[in-house]
């Protein structure tokens, strides 16, 4: 027998499915009015900026003088302590001086002799006693043992070696009795002033270039009286306590690196900077008036490496813009092209954000920029 179902019946079923329907819209309402990300942003800022560079470098000795014997003998003394300072001029070695003393007072002799023939033969030409040829060679005799004299003083003097500059003195090479000649190959000893002190750094000549076209449009204004002035970072990590003054580069590259030298003079008077230490010197280059930085943690690169960040615009969509960098400025980038000062950068969030989608911008917390930009490291220009 076929059931027949009761008016009622047919009713509840549309009432469940409509009931179903407004269930589902209200869902999509709910979901379409989910709230737009927060992300935390950097305003840029543009700012006067002392651009510097930091160069690896080599200090070097200021004067050395490597202490040789001017005449052959046995040593007798030695008259320093290793390792001390001496002056200009101090005694270092006694040589035996009695062959040379010897040799003196043959010459003083000599000198006398001829020197009393000369004035015999002058006294005698007047009376025509002499001809003037024999008067000529007592002359030329009296000179020749005055020269004679005199060689024979300095031979004595160079019996005590004495220190030819001021400075440090190192280890000695050689001991009382041993025999030392003149011109030997072997030193002595070695002085070396360690005050002031020479920086040798090099630099790339593209670099070099680039400041100089830079410093001619007006991108870079010069320092001042200041602009030669050189700061001294340890290998260790510490900083120099003295400033240093940029002296002068090279007229010729190194054709193998394309480098120019720089050279940088310090002051030394505690001895604590040594020939042959690795150091780094920062230059001051110039002054970009409207500097626009950027925090590293903002910028990201693709798979061509091209850098890129996240601006959000006035009605607080955000877009990807690509960008210039220059260089690492502390632990920011500096920009020369892509964004301009007032924009607002993503720093916090960046993996919640799309090209085109709204968000809440909110000031960043992980922005802590260094004012004093006291270390500067090159970076390649993209």
């Amino acid at each position: 027998m076929r059931q027949i179902r009761s008016p009622r019946a047919l009713r509840v079923i549309p009432l469940t499915a409509l009931m179903l329907v407004t269930g589902c819209g209200e869902k999509e309402q709910v979901s379409s009015a989910t709230p737009p990300p927060d992300v935390g942003v950097y305003t840029v800022r543009a700012q006067a900026l002392t651009l510097t560079t930091d160069l690896p470098g080599r200090t070097s000795a200021f004067r050395v003088a490597e202490v040789r014997p001017q005449v052959s003998g046995i040593l007798q003394k030695r008259s320093f302590v290793e390792g001390t300072e001496v002056k200009l001029g101090q005694q270092l070695y006694q040589i035996d001086p009695r062959t040379y003393e010897a040799q003196l007072r043959r010459a003083e002799a000599n000198r006398t002799s001829a020197q009393n023939l000369a004035r015999r033969y002058e006294t005698l030409l007047k009376t025509k006693a002499v001809s003037k040829q024999q008067y000529d060679d007592a002359l030329a005799a009296w000179k020749q043992a005055e020269a004679d004299y005199q060689v024979a003083r300095i031979d004595v003097q160079y019996t005590r070696v004495l220190s030819p500059i001021s400075g440090r003195i190192g280890r000695s090479t050689v001991t009382e009795g041993a025999l030392v000649t003149n011109g030997q190959a072997q030193s002595l000893a070695t002085v070396t002033q360690l005050d002031p002190i020479y920086v040798d750094v090099t630099q790339p000549i593209t670099k070099l270039l680039g400041l100089q076209k830079a410093l001619e449009s007006g991108g870079l204004q010069k320092t001042g009286e200041n602009q030669a002035e050189v700061s001294l970072t340890l290998d260790d990590g510490s900083a120099y306590p003295l400033p240093g003054t940029l002296k002068f580069s090279e007229v010729s590259v190194d054709p193998t690196t394309g480098s120019v030298t720089l050279r940088a003079e310090f002051p030394n008077p505690n001895r604590k900077l040594l020939p042959g230490m690795f150091v780094h010197a920062l230059l001051k280059e110039g002054v970009r008036n409207a500097a626009i930085l950027v925090p590293q943690q903002a910028i990201s690169r693709d798979t061509r490496g091209v850098p890129s960040v996240w601006v959000v615009k006035a009605d607080n969509t955000v877009e990807s813009r690509e960008i210039q960098t220059l260089r690492t400025v502390g632990n920011a980038w500096l920009i020369s092209k892509g964004v301009t000062e007032g924009e607002r950068i993503v720093t916090e969030g960046v993996q919640r954000v799309r090209s085109g989608i709204a968000v809440n911008a909110v000031e960043a917390n992980n922005v802590n920029l260094v004012d004093g930009f006291a270390a500067i490291t090159e970076a390649s220009a993209n």
